[in-house]
């Protein structure tokens, strides 16, 4: 793991959270994210260490530090993404400090602390959330009741039936904790709204099924949230870059709040007001890298900040465009210092333009076609003042719909661009969220059960990191693990077909047993 850290030709960015193990045990998960030499994004748990109290800024600070250090890779952090605990704050300043003071940090340590974007998103929606209290609440009881017991289960998917509607989809309880599920929880509920209005005839019991304005209300808190659910599921990937998608997801976001709290629904327009509050509050402390990342996406490119911040601000846009790009261009200077580039050689250019002017016998002749020479060389010059970032700006967009993938479009570009192509490895492997710490989590949650307790610490993390480590490049999702199971499976049958066929003709192969 040593030697794959000490070969990336680019930076490295971080996640960390905590957790509690069900032995009240703490555990910290340090995740690094990077864009190796072939142009793919990888992820490695480099720890998930033992976590003594107190979990305070100093304390993590030091824990992280001492991480970082024993891996070698200190000097190579671009950023950290954390969520919002006031101690993770701390801890970052000053884990900056220290890496400012060796000189480790691009653009002396501007962009190095990001907040995790998907906890951003649940902290706006749950605000929203407290003003559809009751209509949430009256959905989640009602599927309660449904699942309950199994006559009552029998009970709904008779009305079900009777109302003519897809059994398939099922009821889906949500976690109040997380938005997402209640959103998922709406989404199912509506599909079975005449359901619930018969059993409300048929069961006496049933005490909680919504009205028929509550069951409106829902339906538009459905629509409503459906936005921050799909920018969710795009902050949420590990698999492939998310830097380049957040702006263009937290534009609609922003968008849409506005756009709702100039409703005329006064319901609407007073859950989006509570939401725009802490939007703004988030907004103000984005990080600016995250805009210069869609503008590293070929689709996108400068014109749809420009586009983006009049759409939100009006006339007001134009700083915070060029806010924009003078950061972006800011940050490409500290590539440009420090990645050695191949220039023309006007050397070469002019020897070669010296063996030439021996072919022409008349003066005239000659004069004329130095004095080309001296225009092209004049062109060449002002083409040799542009910068890589200018030269990529300059060319056409790709189109928006085109199923574009950005790490292969930046690996066909390494050799027009290294200086920008430099950049853009570091910022493409930003991690928006902290979902790859809290999936670990999530996973060995269920390793360390009430039957395995007692597992030590450094089991612990030889057990997920190790795990971790080996079958990375190998992960396999279910259907391919049926398909590969299946192809066992044949192959077994088609070895027993074989040896059966085979068995006449001696006894050294029908003796082989086949295991």
């Amino acid at each position: 793991m040593k030697s794959v850290l000490a070969s990336i030709p680019g930076r490295v960015c971080l996640t960390s959270d905590l957790w509690t193990s069900i032995a009240t045990d703490g555990y910290m998960c340090v995740t690094a994210h990077f864009i190796d030499a072939n142009w793919v994004l990888q992820k490695r748990v480099l720890n998930f260490c033992f976590m003594p109290p107190p979990h305070n800024g100093v304390s993590l600070f030091e824990k992280v530090y001492k991480l970082l250090s024993m891996w070698g890779i200190e000097n190579k952090i671009f950023c950290v993404t954390l969520d919002n605990a006031s101690s993770n704050d701390i801890s970052v300043d000053m884990l900056r400090t220290q890496l400012k003071n060796k000189k480790a940090l691009v653009c002396n340590g501007e962009f190095f602390h990001l907040r995790c974007c998907a906890h951003i998103l649940n902290l706006v929606v749950q605000d929203g959330l407290k003003e559809i209290d009751v209509v949430v609440q009256k959905i989640r009881e009602s599927i309660k009741y449904v699942r309950g017991s199994q006559g009552r289960k029998k009970s709904f998917y008779e009305s079900v039936k009777q109302m003519d509607l897809d059994g398939k989809k099922g009821l889906r309880q949500d976690v109040p904790t997380r938005w997402n599920s209640t959103f998922l929880m709406l989404q199912s509920a509506l599909s079975y709204r005449r359901a619930f209005q018969r059993l409300e005839l048929t069961d006496y019991n049933f005490k909680h099924c919504p009205t028929g304005g509550e069951w409106e209300k829902a339906e538009k808190i459905k629509k409503f949230f459906a936005v921050f659910y799909d920018a969710t599921l795009v902050f949420s990937g590990t698999k492939y870059p998310t830097a380049n998608l957040y702006f263009p997801q937290v534009f609609i976001v922003y968008f849409t709040l506005k756009k709702e709290s100039d409703s005329e629904d006064e319901y609407m327009r007073k859950m989006a007001d509570q939401m725009l509050v802490k939007f703004e509050k988030y907004w103000i402390e984005f990080s600016v890298v995250l805009a210069i990342a869609v503008v590293l996406d070929p689709r996108y490119k400068l014109p749809f900040i420009d586009w983006c911040y009049q759409k939100l601000y009006g006339y007001a846009s134009s700083l915070q465009y060029v806010k924009v790009r003078e950061k972006l261009f800011a940050l490409f200077g500290e590539y440009v210092s420090n990645v050695s580039t191949p220039s023309i050689s006007f050397e070469m250019a002019g020897q070669a333009t010296q063996e030439t002017e021996e072919q022409y016998a008349n003066e005239g002749s000659l004069f004329m076609m130095q004095e080309f020479d001296s225009f092209h060389s004049m062109d060449m010059g002002r083409q040799a003042q542009k910068t890589q970032l200018e030269l990529y700006l300059e060319e056409p967009r790709v189109d928006r719909n085109a199923k574009l993938d950005i790490l292969a479009f930046w690996k066909g570009n390494e050799f027009r661009y290294p200086e920008l192509t430099a950049m853009a490895r570091d910022v493409l492997s930003i991690p928006i969220s902290t979902v790859a710490s809290e999936s670990t989590f999530s996973v060995w949650g269920r390793v360390i059960d009430q039957f395995r307790s007692a597992l030590k610490p450094n089991v612990v993390e030889a057990l997920v990191c190790s795990k971790d480590w080996l079958y990375a490049d190998i992960e396999l999702a279910q259907s391919e693990l049926e398909e590969l199971t299946e192809d066992i499976m044949t192959m077994n049958i088609n070895k027993d077909e074989h040896i059966e066929d085979t068995s006449s003709m001696g006894p050294s192969i029908s003796s082989n047993p086949v295991s």
